[in-house]
């Protein structure tokens, strides 16, 4: 959401991806760009009816490319010492980016499933098989849920 928790969430975001990449060595410098899109972006927003953003991160053979899409039209300030891009797509929503390039004689490393996580459900059956019924169910466990599911205070 265009909200100023934004700004941050994204920066987490961001600094996480590349850090489980092998990526660190651009943390900062995609932080900030990051940091820069989003708050163009929030800063344009109607607090009472905020937008959705959507942050995205693609490594694309010697770049690491950040992107934010929303709704707000026309280009973002720049960035010195960045170039930053947009695009405008239908619906009056724009994609802006900007592609930081890798360090020499580093690569990225996307993330693999540890050898010692167990696959998921969607994995150990085919989809025209339904999962199997649990033996039982604890309704007193199921109470307490749903009793913090809907707040009540009994």
């Amino acid at each position: 959401m265009a909200a100023p928790t934004a700004v941050s969430c994204a920066e987490m975001f961001v600094r996480f991806a590349l850090l489980e990449w092998k990526l660190r060595p651009l943390a900062d410098d995609a932080a900030a760009v990051i940091r820069h899109l989003v708050r163009s972006s929030v800063e344009g927003a109607d607090r009472r009816s905020p937008r959705f953003l959507t942050v995205r991160l693609r490594l694309h053979r010697d770049v690491v490319v950040v992107e934010l899409d929303d709704d707000r039209p026309g280009e973002p300030p720049e960035l010195p010492g960045w170039t930053i891009n947009t695009v405008a797509l239908p619906g009056g929503h724009r994609t802006a980016w900007c592609e930081l390039p890798l360090p020499p004689g580093l690569t990225g490393a996307l993330p693999t499933r540890s050898p010692h996580r167990m696959p998921s459900p969607a994995t150990e059956y085919p989809a025209e098989e339904p999962l199997p019924e649990p033996d039982f169910l604890d309704s007193q466990i199921l109470q307490r849920v749903l009793h913090g599911l809907n707040g009540s205070s009994r």
